[in-house]
C-alpha cells in the first residue's frame, strides 16, 4: 500500500494531464486543479519526440496520436516580396525523425483527459499551501481548504505553486532575449497543412494551416535585447503594441497578420524563458514540466520534457511505495541529465531562429536558396536535426 496516495496536481496541461494518468495507473488518487474553465482546446502544434514517444506507446495512445498529427506536408522560407527561397517537407522543416508526431496541443490534451481517471476542479487554483508531518494543507481560489499528501506543481512557466513552495519566478527564470507571439488568423494565404516562414533582421514571422479551412495561426519571434531588453507589458493592449511596434515597417504579409490581432481570440505573448532551478521538490510540494525545467518554446521539447518528467515522477513515487523523500530524489537524478540536455537546445536553435542583422539574413536566405538546388539536401537537413533528436532519446527509461 502506498504511504502518500491523494496528490494534488496543479494545472490541467500535458504534465499533469499525464501525470495523474500513471498515478491513477500506480494506484494514488490525483487530484487536478485548473484556472480554466475546462480542458483548453486548439493552441499551438506541439511535437511528440524521443522517449515520449516511448510514454505514449506505454500509456497506448501512439495509435490515436498519429491519427490526430497535424499533416503538415511542406515548410516554406520566403522573403521580404513573398519569393520562395527554399521548400521541404513538413518533417524536415519541424526536425521530425524516427517516428515523431505533431498535433495540437488541444488535441493532446483532450486525449490525455479522456484516457485518465482522476478529480477534476476546474475553474479554481492554488492560493496558498501550509505543509505539515502529515500532509499539505491547500487554500484555494474559491475559498475551498482540503488536505492532500503530496502536491505537485504542473501549472507552466509562470507556476503559481512554485511561487508559494519555492520564491519569486524571478529567482528561477533565465530570459533568453526574446519574446514570442502566437494567435489565430483567416487563412487568407489559402494554406492546406502547409507552413510558410519569414525571416527580417532580429524577427520572424509565421503562419501555418493543419487543414484547408478558413483558419490559420500565426507565430512571431523576436529578439528583445541581449538578456531580456524591457520587461514583458503587462496586459494584451500593451502586448499588442509592442508586438505592432516590434514589426513595424516589416515586410511580407507581416501587416496583414497583425491586422487580424484585435480579433484573436488566443492572443499569446510571453517571453522566451527558461526554468533553473537546483531542485524541484520542497517537502511534499514538487514540481514537473515548464514550471521546473521549462526549456523555453525554441527548444521544441516542451511537450516531450512534460510526458517523460511526469512517468519518471509517477514511476518513482511507486517505486518507493510512496516514500516522497525517496521518490523526489529519484525522479530528480534520473531527469536532470536530461533535462540538462534539452535546455540547450533552446539558445542554439534561437540562433538559428532569429537572425540578428540584415547582413546575416540575406547570408541564410543565400545558403537556404543553395541548398534547395543541391543534391543531398537531405543529408545536410539530418546533420541540423541530429542534436535536437539526440536531446530528445538522452534518458533510458526504466520500467516501473
Amino acid at each position: 500500500m502506498n504511504e502518500n496516495t491523494t496528490v494534488l496536481i496543479s494545472g490541467a496541461g500535458i504534465a499533469g494531464l499525464t501525470l495523474a494518468y500513471w498515478l491513477r495507473r500506480h494506484g494514488f488518487a490525483p487530484t487536478v486543479v485548473e484556472r480554466a474553465p475546462a480542458i483548453r482546446a486548439g493552441g499551438y502544434k506541439v511535437d511528440i519526440r524521443g522517449a515520449a514517444l516511448t510514454v505514449a506507446e506505454r500509456m497506448g495512445l501512439m495509435d490515436e496520436i498519429r491519427a490526430r498529427r497535424t499533416g503538415v506536408r511542406s515548410g516554406t522560407v520566403v522573403n521580404a516580396a513573398g519569393r520562395r527561397v527554399a521548400s521541404m517537407d513538413g518533417d524536415t522543416f519541424g526536425g521530425r525523425v524516427h517516428g515523431d508526431a505533431e498535433l495540437l496541443r488541444g488535441d493532446l490534451h483532450q486525449l490525455l483527459f479522456d484516457n485518465t481517471e482522476a478529480e477534476y476542479l476546474f475553474g479554481d487554483s492554488i492560493t496558498g499551501l501550509t505543509q505539515t508531518d502529515a500532509g499539505v494543507e491547500v487554500v484555494f481560489d474559491s475559498g475551498l481548504v482540503r488536505t492532500f499528501d503530496l502536491v505537485v506543481g504542473a501549472d507552466g512557466l509562470h507556476s503559481a505553486t512554485r511561487a508559494l513552495a519555492f520564491g519569486p519566478e524571478e529567482e528561477f527564470l533565465r530570459d533568453l532575449g526574446h519574446r514570442i507571439a502566437i494567435f489565430g488568423v483567416p487563412n487568407h494565404l489559402d494554406l492546406d497543412r502547409e507552413e510558410v516562414t519569414f525571416i527580417g533582421p532580429g524577427r520572424t514571422a509565421l503562419v501555418y494551416s493543419t487543414g484547408d479551412g478558413a483558419d490559420a495561426k500565426a507565430m512571431f519571434l523576436f529578439r528583445s535585447g541581449e538578456s531580456g531588453g524591457t520587461a514583458v507589458p503587462r496586459g494584451r493592449e500593451a502586448q499588442e503594441k509592442a508586438l505592432a511596434a516590434a514589426y513595424e515597417g516589416e515586410g511580407w504579409e507581416v501587416p496583414r497578420l497583425l491586422d487580424a490581432m484585435p480579433a484573436a481570440q488566443d492572443f499569446y505573448f510571453d517571453a522566451v524563458a527558461q526554468v533553473r532551478m537546483d531542485r524541484w521538490s520542497s517537502g511534499r510540494v514538487a514540481l514537473l514540466g515548464d514550471a521546473a525545467y521549462c526549456a523555453s518554446p525554441a527548444s521544441g521539447q516542451g511537450t516531450s520534457l512534460a510526458m517523460v518528467g511526469a512517468y519518471v515522477l509517477a514511476g518513482e513515487l511507486a517505486a518507493a511505495d510512496g516514500d516522497h523523500r525517496a521518490a523526489f530524489a529519484a525522479y530528480e537524478r534520473e531527469m536532470q541529465p536530461f533535462v540538462e540536455r534539452n535546455q540547450k537546445l533552446g539558445p542554439s536553435n534561437l540562433k538559428r531562429m532569429v537572425m540578428r542583422t540584415p547582413g546575416a539574413v540575406r547570408m541564410s536566405m543565400a545558403m537556404l536558396g543553395l541548398m534547395n538546388r543541391m543534391p543531398g539536401r537531405e543529408r545536410m537537413m539530418a546533420k541540423v536535426i541530429a542534436p535536437i533528436h539526440a536531446a530528445a532519446t538522452a534518458i533510458a527509461l526504466k520500467e516501473y
